[in-house]
């Protein structure tokens, strides 16, 4: 029995009734978005209770000691990839992005995709910050109309990231941390895309009368009010 009281056998059945027509390589590359999921869900469950462990006086020495690594891994376990500060929210607008550009059949994440993936996360306070001037399908459509052409065929598997999307991802992270917060919302997020300033996303967010200095006091202020 497993913590969770779920089997491998139950992931299996579950992912095959969930899609009956699909074929070998489908069903490889759903297998192994479900198995980032269930990896993220455990992370965030271990770094809930780090947080608390250390809200409580533990010391890192002894978080590494209850999770079995060093000090040193315990203190660099969360800055190991770029998404790890993220919050939840944030990285289901990710999965949104990924599933944006494979619907868009691209081979690959711009911007305009991150967009979307935020407007798609309606509990986002960027989603919030987005339809506040605006309705969501006037948003929309401004996006769809700045989207490339279509592909021919909707990628399988793992997508990448366009350089300009990877800059806005550190913008992200830069703003949360210029405005000294511990964790990176879909806020930060729409910080980060109209701070590319070449990128697509920066001039739709732009043309929809969106500044970067406005969107950087809005999430101050509304960061501080919610706190």
């Amino acid at each position: 029995m497993s913590p969770l009281d779920i089997s491998l056998a139950d992931l299996i059945s579950r992912l095959d009734a969930e899609l009956p027509d699909a074929d070998a390589l489908a069903r490889v590359s759903e297998a192994h978005l479900r198995s980032q999921t269930m990896t993220d869900l455990g992370d965030q469950l271990v770094d809930h209770y780090v947080s608390k462990a250390k809200q409580s006086g533990a010391s890192w020495t002894e978080i590494g000691d209850a999770i079995g690594v060093s000090k040193q891994a315990a203190q660099q376990r969360r800055a190991s990839t770029p998404f790890d500060r993220f919050t939840e929210l944030n990285r289901h607008s990710i999965v949104l992005a990924q599933e944006a550009a494979r619907t868009h059949k691209h081979d690959f994440i711009g911007t305009e995709h991150l967009l979307l993936g935020l407007l798609g996360e309606p509990q986002g306070l960027a989603y919030e910050m987005l339809t506040k001037p605006a309705t969501e399908q006037g948003v929309r459509d401004a996006i769809e109309e700045a989207m490339p052409p279509a592909g021919t065929k909707a990628p399988r598997g793992h997508i990448a990231f366009r350089e300009e999307s990877k800059v806005a991802i550190e913008e992200a992270l830069r703003a949360s941390t210029d405005l000294g917060h511990d964790r990176v919302g879909t806020e930060h997020s729409l910080l980060g895309l109209i701070r590319a300033e070449d990128s697509p996303a920066a001039q739709i967010l732009r043309g929809l009368g969106f500044t970067s200095d406005e969107l950087h006091e809005t999430v101050k202020t509304e960061i501080a009010r919610r706190s």
